[in-house]
């Protein structure tokens, strides 16, 4: 019998209920707990190529049961708009910005979210210094990164 030590308001909840129930809970039950948009979504099924990500995560997951060794693998993919199911925490998803892939840790927190959210599609611009023998307008010119 384990004691778990940690305080009632640092265990992970959604919507009052625990990670252990979320997991184990039907997808239609479970798509009745998220927003509106994220219930909307799984309500009228997934994408022929979300199913394809989906599949591969499954895989992965009956791969990482039977040997520790691969749970550092990582999936890359395209797909943005899937939302963030329990069977994916703990995995390492690499989600394409439109330049590379972002690797994205799939944490609890995460639940009801979409992949895009945590793979940021533009950066601040830091403006440079001008050079030697430059007009005013060219300090205005975003710096290379």
């Amino acid at each position: 019998m384990s004691i778990e030590l940690r305080p009632e308001w640092k265990r992970f909840k959604y919507r009052g209920r625990s990670l252990e129930e979320i997991i184990n809970m039907p997808l239609d039950e479970l798509a009745n707990l998220f927003p509106s948009r994220a219930r909307r979504s799984l309500i009228r099924g997934f994408t022929p190529s979300q199913k394809i990500l989906l599949s591969k995560i499954r895989l992965l997951r009956k791969e990482i049961k039977k040997d520790q060794n691969k749970s550092n693998r990582v999936i890359k993919t395209h797909i943005r708009d899937l939302v963030v199911l329990p069977e994916m925490i703990g995995l390492t998803i690499a989600v394409y910005n439109g330049k590379e892939f972002v690797p994205v840790r799939v944490v609890p927190e995460m639940i009801g979210h979409r992949l895009g959210e945590f793979s940021h599609t533009t950066k601040t611009v830091r403006h440079g210094e001008p050079g030697l023998k430059a007009s005013k307008s060219s300090l205005h010119i975003a710096a290379k990164a």
